[in-house]
């Protein structure tokens, strides 16, 4: 599948890796929908930055763990564009959750987000996908998915839920729908994080450094266009962090 005149969404993308992954894609060729929550001034900003490629772009405000607004967000897409290629699921929460003040709101607020918000994407975007006979999802998971951390249990177990919904929907929506999950590891730490454990961190890294938003940007871009025979794989771009 080429990105080219192809309809994009992602979730998430009015700041951060989202907007990233929107613009590089955008720069591709591709028509982008920018999805928000509550950034809505990002997001328009987002959205005439894209337009500068030459390609279409609207901004549309959904929250992602509630099923009404992402129908209503998908059907707006469709009549606007009169198709939907491409679902990249990169909206997300990410703040810490020490064991000693974990909460129910803590808890409910990462799945909600994190695993029922591209649940509800992936499910009325593939809706839309199956009768086109085509279509490419992508979902934003995360290496501790895989090998969780301490003060974050709720992201966590999220992201792990993630991976199994991407192999889940691979199996189930093919062979006309790819689904395929990307695993950043270090690419834009919190903003609390000290100088210290930022060093930690890196020192902690095989590669010896922290990537950035164009490396998962770029892992997108190939999901979408280097090859229509990949499907249920999970994609660590954590300069090698899983297997420290």
């Amino acid at each position: 599948m080429t990105i080219k005149n192809r309809v994009i969404l992602v979730t998430g993308s009015a700041k951060r890796v989202g907007k990233c992954i929107a613009l590089t894609l955008a720069e591709k060729g591709a028509n982008v929908i920018v999805n928000y929550n509550t950034s809505e001034k990002e997001a328009q900003g987002v959205t005439e930055e894209i337009k500068k490629f030459g390609v279409k772009s609207i901004a549309i405000r959904a929250n992602v763990s509630k099923a009404d607004e992402v129908k209503s967000m998908i059907e707006q897409i469709v009549k606007e564009f009169g198709y939907l290629h491409i679902l990249v699921n990169n909206a997300a929460v990410f703040f810490k959750t020490p064991f000693e003040t974990l909460s129910e709101k803590d808890w409910d607020i990462n799945i909600d987000i994190n695993l029922k918000g591209t649940f509800l994407c992936s499910k009325y975007v593939a809706d839309i996908m199956l009768k086109q006979k085509e279509g490419k999802i992508i979902n934003i998971g995360d290496w501790s998915g895989i090998r969780p951390y301490t003060n974050y249990i709720p992201y966590c177990v999220s992201k792990a839920g993630v991976i199994a919904l991407t192999k889940a929907l691979a199996k189930t929506l093919a062979p006309d729908i790819q689904v395929n999950c990307i695993l950043p590891g270090p690419i834009i730490l919190p903003e609390d994080f000290s100088e210290k454990e930022r060093e930690q961190i890196i020192s902690d890294v095989p590669l010896k450094k922290m990537g950035s938003p164009d490396d998962i940007a770029a892992t997108a871009a190939f999901l979408i266009e280097g090859s229509d025979f990949i499907t249920g794989g999970m994609y660590a771009v954590d300069g090698g962090r899983l297997i420290s």
